[in-house]
């Protein structure tokens, strides 16, 4: 049987709330709009009679299972209210439900509504009563296997990974996903965040960090992401000063195709080199080639940011003082 099928038979087998003889004791309360709603939503007659029953077991603060499944309906019409979640976890602990089961229904909710903030956030809240990550990673990884960039699964996988410390095998996970898309900026972001939270960018993860990067680099020269990340491991660190890195700027500069971030990060290098030698004629040298590669940037290479650019030389100017002509 197909979805639609399932759908449509799910629909004929429905009977409102309000035809139910065991709801037959409850008053339903209806939404209330004000008397000059700006835009009336055209909600669907199932959807009217779920939550007004909703919102009266709610009023009522009523733990019983038909409270429970009327959340379940709830749920499934709009999985995206807060409050039908927040209910749903009062009844789960007040009627002492299977915490497991309950992860099915929540999977099958992401399974379709993966983007939903308010399912991950339900989800989380299971697995922290239950203290077990169980097969939490796995759930993610499929997620991301459709949406590699899912902001609320990436969320969540964090979160499972710092709650449970599961670090072993994540930067493996992060360079399957960088080898099969090298502009994946979550990605990129997950690197930084599992090394930032385990070993820190030392002098030794430095290094090669930045060889791991640059490899990417040499592939894909107009990679942004990649150039954020390398710019983003040097907090705290001078990367004017690392060995090579100079060098291998020029390197990809000297390409036929100017690489946009590749000059955005040489900008900041330099910036930092000025800072450094600031006064002196090397500190004077640095200024210049940063302005020069703002005026590229203004001109030819990034015009649609030509006043950004504009203001970036002005900036530099002022802090650093002007390069004889």
């Amino acid at each position: 049987m197909s979805d639609s099928d399932s759908e449509t038979e799910a629909q004929v087998e429905y009977i409102f709330y309000k035809d139910r003889p065991e709801w037959s004791d409850v008053t339903p309360v209806p939404q209330d709009d004000g008397p000059n709603p700006v835009v009336a939503i055209a909600y669907t007659e199932k959807f009217k009679d779920v939550y007004d029953y909703f919102r009266a077991v709610l009023k009522n603060d009523e733990r019983s299972e038909r409270a429970f499944e009327l959340t379940t309906d709830a749920a499934l019409l709009n999985p995206a209210n807060y409050t039908v979640w927040h209910f749903r976890r009062v009844l789960l602990k007040s009627l002492n439900k299977d915490l497991k089961k309950e992860l099915d229904f929540s999977r099958k909710i992401i399974k379709d509504h993966a983007k939903n903030y308010q399912i991950w956030c339900h989800r989380q809240k299971i697995i922290g009563w239950l203290n077990d990550p169980l097969d939490e990673l796995t759930l993610t990884e499929a997620v991301l296997g459709e949406d590699a960039k899912n902001y609320h699964a990436w969320q969540y996988r964090q979160w499972v990974i710092t709650t449970f410390s599961l670090w072993d095998k994540e930067l493996d996970y992060v360079h399957k996903l960088l080898m099969e898309d090298i502009r994946n900026n979550s990605a990129w972001n997950q690197r930084h965040f599992v090394i930032a939270k385990t070993t820190g960018y030392t002098s030794e993860v430095l290094s090669t960090e930045v060889k791991y990067t640059m490899d990417f680099l040499r592939r894909a020269p107009s990679n942004e992401s990649a150039w954020n990340y390398l710019e983003g491991i040097f907090k705290g660190h001078q990367m004017s000063t690392h060995p090579g890195l100079k060098e291998f700027c020029a390197e990809l500069q000297s390409l036929p195709v100017p690489s946009p971030p590749l000059l955005c990060f040489m900008v900041s290098l330099y910036e930092e080199e000025a800072s450094l030698h600031k006064d002196t004629p090397q500190g004077k040298q640095s200024l210049d080639n940063a302005l020069q590669i703002c005026q590229q940037l203004a001109d030819k290479v990034d015009t649609i940011r030509k006043l950004y650019w504009e203001y970036t030389a002005k900036r530099l100017t002022g802090l650093f003082g002007t390069v004889s002509s």
